[in-house]
């Protein structure tokens, strides 16, 4: 019974810190971006504009919610709700040494719910009603068949590299023999494809501003854009804790990365969208594949 209770304290401490974290990273990338091209962020609110998370919260909240005449209103509600539900449950498997319940299969629940995530914006795009919502979420869904499978095979790589799919067992020095020769270059592959995992600059296809004014949440405001977006910047902490955590055997790179996500938004164009298909058909699957194969007979050997 303690340590149940011990564990629920834990997940409920581990999921207001990482609202509160995606809170203030909205204030990071706008802060990032603002200096990146010259100019002033928010400063004007409080002390260097710190409250401007909070603000923009409120804003969110009290804004008077609509709903097109012709949208399915009962979907158009569930799909934001689902696709924030899926971010926090993503933070269960936050990988800590102090943890009572051990989540022995932390990588493969990862990919379960990663790949859960997709209805949410098919559903937030069909339900609206709208050509440009529905043309953003059946992006996402494209895009998410491509880039899926070789995110899957690049995690399956590290998987067999450590021995484990416990997220707490990574976090541990890998000897640098043969196979750690091979993560150079699949790191390269896991960072683009981390960046499409969250919908992220170069690849936003499902938020092709320029394109399909805003995309699948086009139709949304008030609280359920707020979920949307909330949901958004959850993934992009998690993400970034992952990849600390595969790339660099410990948590502590996280914030690292998460700048990264921040500096490839201020400084690349958004990619073609066939282009970015090409790329994970032709080049990601087939390379993920073979340093797989050239992976087993050295793993046979140790």
């Amino acid at each position: 019974m303690l340590q149940h209770t011990y564990s629920t304290t834990q997940t409920v401490a581990t999921t207001i810190v990482a609202l509160l974290g995606m809170a203030f990273l909205t204030l990071l990338e706008r802060k990032s971006l603002s200096y990146m091209q010259l100019r002033k962020g928010p400063n004007k609110l409080g002390l260097a504009g710190l409250p401007q998370p909070l603000a923009d919260a409120m804003k969110l909240l009290i804004k008077a919610a609509s709903m097109p005449t012709a949208s399915n209103q009962t979907t158009m509600s569930v799909a934001p709700t689902m696709a924030l539900a899926l971010s926090v449950l993503l933070w269960h498997l936050y990988p800590t040494t102090h943890s009572v319940t051990h989540k022995s299969l932390g990588l493969l629940l990862f990919i379960c719910i990663s790949a859960t995530a997709v209805y949410s914006i098919m559903a937030g795009g069909w339900s609206t009603n709208s050509k440009f919502a529905l043309l953003g979420a059946t992006r996402a869904m494209a895009q998410t068949i491509s880039y899926e499978i070789p995110m899957i095979l690049i995690l399956i790589f590290y998987g067999l590299i450590s021995n484990t799919v416990d997220l707490s067992n990574f976090c541990e020095n890998i000897s640098l023999k043969f196979k750690s020769l091979l993560m150079i270059p699949m790191a390269l592959m896991w960072l683009s494809t981390m960046l499409a995992e969250t919908s992220r600059t170069p690849f936003d296809f499902a938020e092709g501003e320029s394109e399909l004014v805003s995309g699948f949440n086009v139709e949304y405001s008030g609280t359920k854009f707020a979920m949307f977006f909330m949901a958004e910047y959850l993934n992009i902490l998690f993400m970034s804790l992952l990849s600390s955590i595969l790339l660099m055997s410990s948590a502590n790179w996280a914030p690292a990365f998460t700048f990264f996500f921040l500096l490839t938004r201020g400084t690349m164009p958004r990619h073609r969208y066939d282009l970015m298909m090409d790329m994970a058909w032709k080049s990601f699957i087939p390379v993920t594949l073979s340093f797989m194969l050239l992976l087993g007979p050295n793993l046979l050997l140790t």
